[in-house]
């Protein structure tokens, strides 16, 4: 149902080219591409993501022309399935066809993008790549330990929450050093799982926040 409404959002394109992606827009833009139709006749999809656009569009490019036009998150209706969109303060959390029957799968990035060369470093060096996720798993669920408390401290002081909740004393109080280094890594952490396109409603949730 979710799906059916976003994809009721889209708009058509206006049939222009899609632009490459340039080596300097890794950090303001993301572009992935996947093969997808029927037996009888594949066609070549694209999805343009710019971070910093304040409308927050995306575009779907269909055999490198706009085809569809939609605001973040967006489905994308495609012969035989969808294709999903999402992302979050730190990136993408979604890049997926959702077909009608069978596995999602994950579109590609392509070269010179962020997406890319996360993906070349995993393929190069794929015992270190998982550590690295590994150790952004750990980073995130300390800081949601250590932070949540000192969320609900803070947010149990404004002065309805406490007329009508109470207040709560976190337990947990870290030096300010210790606080920023914690914020630091976690935002690495968020990064790290946004270029792999890794969420989870609880490992990701201190992500929400952060932003």
């Amino acid at each position: 149902m979710r799906s059916d409404k976003r994809a009721g959002k889209n708009k058509p394109g206006d049939g222009s080219p899609l632009k490459p992606h340039r080596p300097w827009q890794i950090f303001t833009r993301s572009v992935f591409r996947i093969e997808h139709g029927s037996p009888d006749r594949t066609h070549s999809y694209a999805v343009d993501v710019h971070y910093f656009d304040d409308e927050e569009k995306v575009a779907l490019y269909r055999d490198g022309h706009q085809h569809l036009v939609a605001t973040l998150p967006a489905t994308f209706a495609v012969p035989g399935g969808a294709i999903d969109v999402a992302v979050s303060t730190f990136g993408l959390t979604r890049m997926h066809l959702v077909p009608d029957s069978g596995q999602e799968q994950v579109l590609q990035p392509v070269p010179h993008s962020a997406e890319y060369w996360r993906a070349v470093f995993g393929r190069r060096h794929p015992r270190l790549s998982r550590w690295i996720g590994r150790a952004a798993i750990a980073v995130l669920l300390i800081g949601l330990v250590l932070f949540v408390p000192q969320l609900l401290e803070l947010v149990s002081g404004i002065d309805i929450v406490a007329e009508n909740v109470g207040t709560f004393t976190s337990p947990i109080s870290l030096p300010a050093w210790l606080n920023g280094t914690i914020l630091v890594a976690g935002i690495l952490a968020s990064i790290e799982r946004a270029l792999t396109l890794r969420n989870h409603w609880l490992i990701d949730f201190e992500t929400f926040w952060l932003g």
